[in-house]
């Protein structure tokens, strides 16, 4: 083969219909494509058995966490260029010809075939959770998807999220640039924002569902003389808090327990906070979540659920859950729209007396993190694997680029339990936080 890239080029083409919108390098040292774009390289074939055999998403993620495939440039411009394709031509493929049935798209099909060398396909990467059996949703299982997400060593974490140890979308106050503030401050602007909607004050009685590494706890606590009860499924993530608190002299006012939301039974509690967990609950439990929630409250008391939403589907029966995310990151997450959310929370009892969408916010803080991780590139692989660290690089980088073209979103919602007596305790006037 003399060029290699200039026969997947052409074959690619083929099977798009459209002008390749990045340039390849393959594995002979040969490249083709358009010049002045990022180079999608190819270091060897079995990245495209792996796309034989799984078309598509998961294949190409496969590839990508093995090894095989790299990128040379900006890998958001790159990203953005390939998820166009996706994007933008979603809707026109389900109208077009089934590529078995269209002799030009078959051709090319086969002309992949050959160039990909000898079978069979090549064993997915260790990181790839194996597959699962049973009901979603039980304790068990949700367990053993948090632990794959959660427990791959704090040490990793801490060179992705910084000294913050915070795992959610961050508040910058200058949303329009960021420009002149840290991720450590964003994200106790967004820890301080949650306690002034949740109006905790000196003695209350907070409930922290999956705290994490205690940063919410320690914040609430320390600034707000709260005391709180933080859940997490991860005993890396307790273990990290439980330290973190004892070094803050706070252990008198938090207590950090390995335990399923489910499994609380030591309400009333003034105020919950549940921060980018609830994307782990699933649609099969959600009614439940909020209904264990409420029960928890006191009257009067109030939720903040800060969750990540899907946009819509007009056939809500046609979404499926995004086979990277759920083979490598999330096992067994799920994404709501927001109105599915607030309903729910309302057909618990809730009162749902705001909504804040900070969807920008995110994608700022999914770019520092990615800054972060390929700043301590080396060391984030010696404290986890090569392949883990690749699949953190894109999916962040693949997030960032899905909440700024409005893809996905992310939510900051209030509820009360609102009493008999109709006394909300809310101020007269929205957004004005406090106690």
């Amino acid at each position: 083969m003399a060029s290699a890239a200039l026969r997947l080029t052409t074959l690619a083409e083929e099977l798009l219909g459209a002008p390749l919108p990045v340039r390849i390098r393959a594995w002979d040292g040969s490249e083709s494509g358009p010049p002045d774009t990022p180079i999608l390289i190819i270091r060897n074939r079995r990245a495209l058995r792996r796309l034989l055999w799984k078309p598509g998403e998961l294949g190409l993620a496969r590839a990508w966490v093995a090894g095989e495939l790299d990128v040379e440039g900006d890998l958001y411009d790159l990203l953005g260029r390939l998820a166009g394709l996706i994007w933008e031509r979603g809707a026109e493929a389900k109208d077009t010809v089934h590529p078995v049935r269209d002799p030009r798209m078959r051709a090319a099909a086969l002309g992949l075939v050959q160039v990909a060398g000898p079978w069979p396909p090549p064993v997915p990467p260790a990181e790839e959770i194996r597959r699962r059996h049973g009901a979603l949703h039980t304790k068990r299982r949700d367990k053993e998807a948090i632990s794959h997400h959660y427990d791959v060593g704090n040490d990793f974490y801490a060179l992705v999220l910084g000294p913050s140890m915070v795992y959610s979308c961050a508040y910058w106050d200058n949303a329009a640039g960021g420009l002149g503030f840290t991720l450590e401050d964003a994200q106790r602007d967004k820890l301080d924002l949650i306690c002034r909607k949740l109006a905790l004050k000196e003695d209350d009685r907070l409930l922290d569902v999956g705290c994490g590494w205690g940063s919410m706890a320690i914040h609430a606590a320390r600034e707000y003389g709260a005391r709180v009860t933080g859940v997490t499924l991860s005993r890396e993530q307790a273990a990290f808090a439980r330290k973190r608190i004892a070094e803050e002299g706070l252990t008198d006012r938090i207590e950090i327990r390995v335990q399923d939301y489910r499994d609380v039974r030591d309400g009333p509690y003034d105020a919950i906070s549940s921060i980018g967990m609830a994307e782990h609950v699933g649609s099969v439990q959600y009614g439940q979540y909020a209904d264990d929630l409420h029960a928890l409250l006191r009257p009067g008391g109030r939720l903040l659920n800060h969750q990540i939403a899907r946009r819509p589907e007009k056939d809500e029966g046609t979404y499926q859950v995004d086979d990277f995310i759920d083979a490598y990151v999330f096992p067994d997450g799920e994404l709501a729209p927001l109105g599915r959310t607030v309903g729910t929370l309302e057909e618990s009892g809730f009162e749902v007396r705001d909504v804040e969408s900070i969807r920008e916010h995110y994608a700022l803080t999914l770019r520092r993190w990615v800054a972060n991780l390929e700043a301590h590139w080396d060391e984030a692989v010696r404290s986890t694997s090569a392949g883990r660290a690749r699949v953190w690089r894109l999916y962040m980088a693949a997030s960032a680029l899905s909440f700024e073209r409005n893809k996905i979103g992310v939510n900051q919602i209030l509820a009360v339990k609102t009493p008999e007596s109709g006394a909300s305790g809310m101020p007269p006037r929205a957004r004005v936080w406090g106690g």
